[in-house]
């Protein structure tokens, strides 16, 4: 499933969460419709996010939220060198990458690079069928170069 692009209604997000098999809770719908608005967000981010909104929420209560969002398909959870914690996203069923600023740690999607999923075929699967293929172009954005520069080596 894809749930991308941010103009999607509470209702909908309501209703995916049913058709998922989950109660379509106040936090699982604003938690939903945050990640979809700010892809490869931590827990913690949602959590700062949502505390205004649903006072009596919890860091663990989010935690669980995007845990349960995971398991059922609707979340994507990308862990990332040099990541405080896993990072969650709403764009699911494809095979897509992602570029990470070693500076900031902004992070962006990217494409398939080529081909159908998955994108590499290892040397030896060692009799394993692979059906993704995780990969993680790390870079320097240009805003952090301008005021820090970074050497290829490191």
């Amino acid at each position: 499933m894809d749930r991308t692009g941010g103009s999607r209604s509470a209702t909908d997000r309501a209703a995916d969460l049913r058709a998922g098999g989950l109660r379509a809770t106040a936090g699982r719908v604003a938690a939903l419709a945050y990640i979809d608005e700010h892809p490869h967000v931590s827990a913690s981010d949602v959590y700062q996010a949502l505390r205004e909104e649903l006072p009596s929420t919890s860091p663990q209560a989010v935690h669980n939220i995007v845990q349960d969002l995971h398991q059922r398909g609707m979340l994507r959870r990308t862990d990332l060198p040099g990541s405080a914690g896993a990072r969650y996203e709403t764009r699911t069923g494809d095979n897509h990458h992602h570029v990470q600023c070693v500076v900031c740690g902004r992070v962006e999607d990217v494409d398939c690079v080529v081909g159908h999923a998955p994108c590499l075929t290892p040397s030896d699967s060692h009799d394993m069928r692979v059906f993704v293929t995780d990969v993680t172009f790390r870079g320097i954005c240009r805003s952090c170069e301008q005021t820090e520069p970074v050497h290829a080596a490191e």
